[in-house]
């Protein structure tokens, strides 16, 4: 998309455009907020005013351009706000996490020569005081929520408003200081670095520019049709690159209206009440919407299990058909109206999707299953897919689109770069330049170099092929695609984002390598929802580890595995599979921050059981080291069921093959 808004086209960084946006529509509404049950709006001029006191207050306190301030908080508005002031200054941002620990919090701090800890509340502040004491580069940490903080005493600790009032008293004796600050901005300094979930090691920050920014959101509004005045709802945490082009900088460029729900607890219910137009899900929320729907038809009652299947089939007679280009048939079409009125309609507003023009997935694979019941509602749920170092490169667009695929390849506007270049190597992974191209990782050159060839090709990492119309089929990390024994290859996240869709899953890791004949998989049950299955059942359970085990789950588990094998190549069915004894813990290195699988570290951690699993065993007895809430250490001790989901004699047959 070729910008011809003045206020962007005149811009060169964030804060140019916000600046730019409160002189010509200061009392134009940007951003909505509930707080204690009260939804409170902001104008331009009111942002602005935010933003302006805040950076005149982090400047007064010794930041200057260049410094980095590491955020750690929900999204909310003061959120936004913060990172706005910083590159109003010419500083640089990373947000990170709100659940992330004290150790993680220090390597960020460390690595990124943090300056400043802007924080939410009393639960991250504990965390930045620690911090602190640990790392001797900080000049402040700033609170906005000062719940349960009255009777802190800390040298670096200053309130949100403290600083801000400070910054209005700078304002009130040099009213032309910030902007002089604002004007200095260029396209290419350091907007932010955002850092990579490090599935493999230590997390590298991604050096983000201005530029990138303004090419990702161009990218995206050439693609997909942003409006003026769109209603946007931002959830997805601004820690990924993906909210920092949708909510912080397409909620500038296009403009868009930014809402804040109250919390993560009650974002069901602000969507509700929002109706928005625009939201940006990762697979698993996506994925968890779903299996709430799914869950609640469990207890639903014969007539409106009946209903609900008869207005889903018609909406996907008539909605999945047009979009993978068929024409549907004359009898769905006349039932539309029906299952519009009687059941999609109402589906779509429990959801809070009722006028949710632009609804995005991004950041890894889903089932498709997961798009065609979400089309069948009548959401036209829409992929993106990308990469942090090289931006957003395609999405699902237009009205049909493949549904298996990650969509076509998004245009470039040449203001801020080369257009868009790809390739696929011999060995399948994805090459990119052009476009804003890769900034590097921060003070790692040497990993910078690696991630590029000598031609100035980016490589991604991941395993694709493209189809015949030029949309881009991902298939998994081209580290993470395994071989068997028999040298049959596999794609885990291929089978995993089928088997998630299950609402009875909740995550799982397939195995099976060049050692191993037959691939089976360790499957993290949800909780919620078989617990209230099992109660409907009559059957009685204590703990997470007893429920996991109980025959009847096993059994109900095996045929949601069956019924996906059905899908697969014989040589990639799961053949056998085992429940996880507790549920995956970012706390204990089984998944990154991001919620994705530390493969290695859980293939270690529950070698035992894998062992069990290939030599053929219908239970072992596991060890397990797990932290508590409260930080206390202990031990978890289980019996762990092993299922054949095949034949048994097949896998064995086909491990001795091999």
């Amino acid at each position: 998309m070729v910008y011809t808004d003045p206020a962007v086209t005149q811009s060169e960084t964030l804060p140019q455009v916000l600046l730019a946006r409160a002189k010509s529509a200061p009392d134009a509404l940007a951003e909505r907020h509930k707080r204690l049950g009260i939804w409170r709006e902001f104008t331009w001029s009111d942002v602005l005013e935010k933003v302006r006191a805040l950076a005149l207050g982090l400047e007064a306190k010794g930041l200057k351009a260049g410094d980095s301030v590491m955020l750690i908080g929900e999204n909310e508005p003061e959120h936004f706000w913060a990172e706005y002031a910083v590159q109003s200054l010419g500083g640089k941002i990373l947000s990170v996490y709100p659940d992330q620990t004290a150790d993680e919090i220090l390597y960020l701090a460390e690595d990124s020569e943090t300056r400043v800890f802007l924080a939410q509340d009393q639960e991250q502040v504990d965390k930045c005081i620690e911090v602190a004491d640990k790392y001797n580069g900080a000049i402040a940490i700033v609170f906005w929520d000062g719940s349960g903080l009255w009777n802190y005493e800390h040298p670096l600790l200053n309130s949100f408003d403290s600083i801000s009032d400070a910054g209005r008293q700078v304002h009130a004796t040099e009213p032309s200081r910030f902007e002089e600050h604002v004007k200095r901005g260029r396209a290419e300094d350091i907007a932010m670095l955002s850092y990579t979930s490090g599935t493999t090691g230590k997390p590298k920050g991604v050096i983000i520019s201005h530029r990138y920014l303004f090419d990702n959101s161009s990218r995206v509004m050439g693609a997909i049709d942003i409006a003026p005045g769109t209603e946007y709802l931002t959830y997805i945490s601004p820690a990924w690159v993906t909210e920092q082009i949708f909510g912080l900088s397409i909620g500038l460029i296009a403009p868009m209206v930014v809402n804040f729900p109250e919390g993560p607890e009650e974002v069901l219910d602000n969507i509700r009440e929002l109706a928005v137009d625009a939201l940006v899900f990762s697979p698993r929320q996506w994925e968890n919407l779903a299996s709430i729907v799914q869950a609640r038809m469990l207890g639903a009652g014969k007539f409106r299990t009946a209903m609900y299947n008869w207005g889903m089939k018609v909406g996907r007679d008539v909605h999945v058909e047009r979009l993978e280009g068929r024409s549907p048939r004359l009898a769905a079409r006349l039932q539309l109206p029906f299952a519009e009125a009687l059941v999609l309609h109402h589906l779509r507003d429990n959801l809070g999707l009722g006028k949710a023009k632009n609804a995005m997935s991004g950041g890894a694979l889903m089932a498709p299953d997961v798009f065609r019941m979400f089309h069948a509602m009548g959401v036209k749920l829409r992929n993106v897919y990308g990469a942090t170092e090289i931006g957003l490169l395609t999405a699902h667009m237009g009205k049909s689109y493949q549904l298996e695929t990650s969509g076509s390849w998004m245009q470039t506007n040449t203001a801020y770069g080369d257009l868009l270049e790809y390739r696929v190597s011999p060995e399948g992974e994805l090459h990119v330049r052009g476009g804003s191209g890769f900034g590097g990782y921060h003070g790692k050159p040497d990993k910078t170099a690696e991630a590029l060839t000598e031609d100035g090709w980016y490589e991604t990492g991941d395993a694709v092929s493209m189809t015949d119309d030029g949309e881009l089929l991902f298939f998994d990390r081209v580290k993470d695609m395994r071989r068997l024994a028999n040298g049959h290859s596999y794609p885990p996240q291929f089978i995993e984002t089928r088997l998630r869709y299950s609402p009875f899953i909740k995550d799982l890791m397939t195995l099976g390598d060049e050692a191993r004949g037959f691939v089976s998989a360790l499957i993290n049950i949800d909780m919620e929802v078989l617990g209230r299955w099992a109660e409907e059942n009559k059957i009685s359970f204590s703990t997470y580890t007893d429920l996991s085990q109980k025959p009847e789950i096993l059994e109900l588990i095996k045929g949601e595995v069956a019924r996906i094998n059905a899908l697969l190549p014989e040589g990639s069915r799961v053949a056998r599979f085992a429940n996880f004894p507790k549920e995956l813990d970012p706390d204990e290195g089984e998944l990154t921050r991001s919620r994705k699988l530390r493969r290695t570290f859980l293939e270690e951690r529950y070698a035992k059981l894998v062992d069990a699993i290939y030599g053929g065993d219908d239970m072992t007895d596991l060890e397990i080291a797990v932290t508590y809430q409260d930080g206390r250490q202990g031990v978890l001790k289980a019996t762990v069921r092993v299922s054949d989901v095949e034949n048994a004699s097949k896998a064995a047959t086909r491990q001795s093959q091999t």
